[in-house]
């Protein structure tokens, strides 16, 4: 089963909510699947709820090696507390979590080139990585531009862009919400294989990830 990283295109478009549910999915189906959050800011909320819909034993550290207090862009955040982020470190950490568990979803942290560092950002820990790509997109006006600067950049980065899924937000639908995925589709190449509507705690995985 192939490991899957779960990016979005901005901070706060429900990446984390999809994992979850791809999750609890999988382990209704008693599918062995693993989680890894490599950093978190501020708190790690996110962490404790990748954990609890994986339901593993994993402690919070193996899952999020790197937490940072301040709310703020993971560079700043580390520079605050005088620490520095090493790439080789967080492909270190996952492969542990690699070595117990398939598949592994990786929940990356905002955008795609969130900045880790002075010169290294999400994107080159993507491409250490060299894991498919699930990219979440928050199902609102101007998903089609941000979806398809996203598509391009992991592309350019040699990695592949396997599927998307729109997360609508809110209760409100508007032309743009309805007819995105069209949008989506034709202009990425990419499949929008799912889309969330507000309050929606299910996801077939299957359809998403083909396990």
């Amino acid at each position: 089963m192939s490991n899957f990283l779960i990016v979005g295109t901005d901070s706060g478009c429900g990446k984390t909510y999809v994992a979850c549910a791809l999750l609890r999915d999988m382990k209704r189906r008693g599918i062995n699947a693993g989680v890894f959050k490599p950093v978190c800011c501020g708190d790690r909320a996110d962490a404790r709820k990748l954990r609890e819909a994986a339901q593993v034993s994993n402690s919070l550290e193996q899952i999020n090696p790197v937490y940072l207090r301040a709310f703020a862009e993971p560079c700043m955040a580390a520079s605050l507390e005088h620490k520095s982020i090493d790439l080789s470190q967080l492909v270190a950490a996952y492969r542990e979590i690699n070595a117990q568990y398939s598949p592994v979803l990786v929940d990356s942290i905002s955008g795609w080139e969130t900045p880790l560092s002075q010169d290294k950002t999400m994107a080159d820990l993507a491409e250490q990585l060299r894991l498919p790509v699930i990219l979440v997109v928050k199902n609102q006006r101007g998903a089609a531009s941000l979806a398809l600067m996203t598509v391009r950049a992991i592309q350019a980065r040699g990695l592949e862009c396997r599927a998307i899924v729109l997360n609508h937000i809110g209760e409100e639908w508007d032309t743009a919400a309805v007819t995105n995925s069209q949008v989506i589709e034709d202009c990425t190449g990419v499949p929008v294989v799912a889309t969330l509507i507000h309050g929606q705690e299910d996801l077939d995985a299957e359809a998403i990830l083909g396990y």
